[in-house]
């Protein structure tokens, strides 16, 4: 007897023959094996919708003009594999697909990077850079000729940080070579080699003697008993690129807070994003003058601090 939970794939190929189909199809079975959406899409219509579009190498912000579009047998089959492969092997559909994207911008991943998703990627194309409100945090994006990403993973906000300001040059630095060998390929996929650089090694150490107008961060910060706890979409990711101690997870941050103002110009600043970190920064640095950011799903999860800050830590 077959197991009905789990059809053949050929079969489903076969039953199913538009793009609605195949999204109505992934939504039922997203939502009765409960899986877990975090990695771009917050539910499972939306990760359907990714699903179906990218593999059909479709603009995956165009559903509409498709939705009734009948496919061809080597379309449906390979919907009805990778819709299989998300419930079985519970991947982040990123991996599956091997794309991702921020701000609209594509990215390469695969399984030696996190999925990104930070909310860093929000708030560089908002208006605190280079916008026109009263308040930004940096007022003119010509001025900053230098940028670090640090623990940059697939290198994606080192890119998007080379579009915002356009003068600039980015240095971006993991301690996993697995990860920079993904974050090459992003590189080279938007013909930035001459302005964007990586560096391997552990936070500023690859980076003596150099000088940064913005450091950007999205440092790993998962403690270890809330990294057992992840459901598996999360555990598929490196760990190292999640767990930020046993503790409270601000191990890394903590020291990128000491080492940042040797490497920052003197009106340079820092942006990092901690997660769930705020609480535990704020009573190892009562003192400090964070500027907690909002975006349009965080708040408190990002901060900024200048280096005149900074050096009062």
């Amino acid at each position: 007897m077959s197991d009905l939970s789990l059809p053949a794939t050929n079969i489903v190929a076969a039953e199913l023959s538009t793009v609605r189909d195949f999204i109505r199809y992934a939504v039922s079975r997203f939502n009765r094996a409960g899986l877990v959406h975090g990695h771009g899409a917050v539910t499972a219509y939306d990760e359907a919708a990714f699903i179906v579009l990218e593999t059909l190498k479709l603009p995956v912000d165009q559903l509409e003009p498709y939705f009734d579009a009948k496919l061809i047998p080597a379309e449906r089959l390979a919907l009805a594999e990778i819709i299989h492969q998300r419930v079985t092997t519970r991947k982040p559909a990123a991996y599956l697909t091997k794309r991702t994207y921020i701000q609209g911008v594509p990215f390469y991943v695969d399984d030696r990077v996190i999925v990104p998703r930070s909310f860093i990627g929000e708030l560089l194309f908002g208006e605190l850079f280079g916008g026109e409100q009263d308040f930004t945090l940096v007022d003119d994006v010509t001025d900053v000729e230098k940028v670090l990403d640090l623990c940059t993973g697939s290198g994606c906000l080192a890119i998007l940080a080379a579009s915002i300001f356009p003068l600039a040059d980015v240095d971006a630095v993991d301690l996993s070579p697995d990860a920079l060998e993904v974050a090459k390929i992003n590189v080279a996929d938007h013909g930035l080699e001459e302005r964007v650089k990586l560096f391997h090694g552990d936070l500023f150490k690859p980076l003596k003697g150099k000088k940064y107008d913005l450091i950007i961060s999205n440092p790993p910060y998962v403690d270890k008993e809330a990294m057992d706890n992840l459901p598996p979409e999360y555990q598929a990711e490196p760990r190292m690129a999640l767990v930020g101690g046993d503790d409270d997870g601000m191990a890394i941050v903590h020291r990128i807070l000491k080492e940042a103002p040797k490497y920052l110009n003197a009106e340079g600043g820092l942006l990092v994003e901690v997660g769930t970190g705020r609480a535990a920064l704020e009573e190892a640095y009562p003192d400090a003058e964070f500027l907690w950011l909002e975006t349009e799903h965080s708040f408190g999860e990002v901060f900024w601090i200048t280096r005149e800050q900074l050096l009062e830590l």
